[in-house]
């Protein structure tokens, strides 16, 4: 199995920019697909981002694309997500997780713990 921890969360004010990253362990890593959601008290987790495991093709929601990029280093077992130009709307807990290339909660069997993000205007 994976496991995976999650750090960089924190404050920032709208407009500004924070990077979220997520170690992982287990094997093989590389065979992964990595993605990002998010989540608020009450709603449904929100798909954000995905990375397919060899890095090629890359899939955004429509709320972040053009202001979230994803990216891994395999060699590293580390996946990032850089946030620029954040909006308050962008406040929730962040998610990552191992599993299939998809948007679907569905397609992602392992979970990190998550970290808050809170964006003030």
């Amino acid at each position: 199995q994976v496991h995976l921890v999650e750090s960089g969360g924190g404050l920032v004010q709208a407009g500004g920019s924070l990077r979220l990253s997520c170690a992982a362990s287990g094997r093989p890593f590389s065979r992964y697909a990595m993605g990002w959601f998010r989540q608020n008290p009450g709603k449904e987790r929100e798909f954000v981002a995905a990375i397919a495991w060899s890095a090629v093709n890359t899939y955004y929601a429509d709320s972040v694309k053009g202001r979230f990029t994803i990216s891994r280093d395999n060699a590293k077992n580390t996946v990032w997500l850089q946030m620029n130009s954040l909006k308050p709307e962008d406040t929730a807990v962040y998610y990552c997780a191992a599993g299939t290339y998809g948007w679907a909660v569905s397609n992602y069997n392992y979970w990190g713990q998550g970290t808050q993000v809170t964006v003030s205007s």
